[in-house]
């Protein structure tokens, strides 16, 4: 599948247009500020955008109004048509934030419950009991995500609901031609909700692709063949930064170990879970490392192990976020893009993740892991290609059997003579493609 071989960029758009926090209702053509980056995309090695909420929502776009309308702070629907036209132009799929876990109180479908209450025809879209009451005395309780009562949970088992969302995932392949969906809090979805949207979605579009946003526990509960094909890697984020921060390289390797190992019991051995050093919903990752030139080293060994990179906008360049700041903190909007040594090097990773079979489809095995240092093999059928980190303030020659003589740097194209030990110098990264 395309998503296997791409490299995602994650764009939440109300706050990289601009637009107002609360939904004031004026009418703006924000969005197609999207167009203007397409060069730094296209020159960063991106094909492929997932976009966070942009449908009419209360405030942040996870509390949807209406499933089939671009918020008003962004523009129309033509408006976003006119985006999607110019990333399918330049190469870039486009994936959309499917929130369907539940609404906004501002839901057409809630606000005719409040006002109509028992008589209402969408009283069973919702988990309504009427003998109570809610926070926002209505006069009625229903359930809220995780007790966020400004976030009304749908009923994934009313034949209308699942109609309603389906029918909505087909208007915005028909008129946006988009490729795939990033499922909010899929955690909390129905499963039987999920094996419905999988086989409509393939009924829609060859090679749709559905990754869901996991947390924790088992992501095969919701990534195999009859669900999803991918799922947000939570465990490794939290292994990635924690890792450089604590210097125990052994804590990230033995989590990849765990999922894409050689042993029987690995978890995930073939699949493709999306990785990420940061999103919207968690600080960034020049805020979160305490040492600054772990920064490229940490977007090498998050693009040199299995599964999707994903990068979020202003990250590629360094910018700080610190969550306790709150969310708004994190989703800021940038005049334009910037360009300096870590985007640079990002393109580079990006170009040699999508052009290896090795690093798309490979195997994981680890070959040299120390508290500082790992280096760690990435096989396929026709390539085989070593990662190799050094996080240390200090130069490290590893010496191990390479079973090969010499190598190419597929990120800078040297030469590397593996004879005599890989001397591996302060705050490197490598990825060696080895001779057959």
């Amino acid at each position: 599948m395309w998503a296997y071989e791409s490299v995602f960029y994650q764009i939440y758009p109300l706050g990289f247009c601009g637009a107002p926090f609360e939904n004031d209702g004026v009418a703006k053509n924000r969005i197609q500020k999207v167009k203007e980056w397409i060069p730094h995309l296209e020159k960063l090695g991106v094909n492929a955008i997932y976009f966070s909420p942009l449908f009419e929502s209360d405030t942040h776009g996870y509390n949807a109004r209406d499933y089939r309308k671009v918020d008003v702070r962004l523009g129309t629907n033509e408006d976003f048509k006119e985006v999607c036209d110019a990333l399918h132009d330049a190469g870039i799929r486009v994936v959309l934030d499917g929130v369907f876990n539940h609404a906004g109180r501002g839901f057409f479908a809630f606000q005719d419950v409040l006002k109509n209450r028992e008589g209402s025809r969408y009283k069973d879209w919702f988990h309504i009991n009427f003998g109570g009451n809610s926070n926002y005395n209505d006069g009625l309780w229903y359930e809220g995500w995780e007790g966020n009562y400004d976030l009304v949970k749908l009923n994934l088992r009313n034949e209308e609901v699942i109609q309603y969302l389906l029918d909505s995932v087909s208007c915005w392949v028909k008129e946006w031609d988009i490729d795939g969906l990033r499922l909010d809090v899929a955690y909390c979805l129905d499963h039987d909700f999920v094996r419905r949207l999988r086989s409509h979605c393939e009924g829609l579009k060859e090679d749709f692709f559905l990754v869901g946003e996991m947390l924790h526990g088992d992501y095969n509960q919701l990534m195999n063949d009859a669900m999803l094909h991918s799922a947000t890697n939570y465990e490794c984020y939290k292994g990635l930064h924690s890792s450089f921060n604590s210097m125990n390289m052994f804590e990230i390797i033995h989590s990849l170990l765990r999922q894409f190992g050689p042993e029987n019991w690995t978890l995930y051995r073939g699949k493709h879970l999306l990785s990420f050093v940061d999103n919207h919903d968690v600080s960034r990752i020049a805020t979160i490392l305490q040492e600054p030139k772990h920064l490229p080293l940490i977007y090498a060994l998050c693009f040199g192990m299995p599964g999707i990179p994903c990068v979020y906008y202003g990250s590629e360049w360094g910018a700080a976020g610190d969550k306790a700041n709150g969310d708004p903190s994190l989703r800021p909007s940038f005049d334009e893009p910037e360009w300096n040594a870590l985007t640079a090097w990002i393109s580079q990773l990006a170009e040699a993740k999508k052009g290896s079979e090795a690093l798309n489809y490979g195997s994981f095995r680890s070959v040299v892991l120390t508290n500082k240092q790992c280096i760690f093999e990435r096989k396929s059928e026709n390539e085989r290609v070593l990662v190799a980190i050094n996080a240390d303030s200090e130069a490290y020659t590893a010496h191990f059997d390479a079973g090969c003589g010499m190598a190419e740097d597929i990120i800078t194209g040297e030469t590397h003579d593996f004879g005599g030990g890989s001397e591996l110098p302060a705050y490197s990264a490598y990825f060696w493609k080895c001779e057959k």
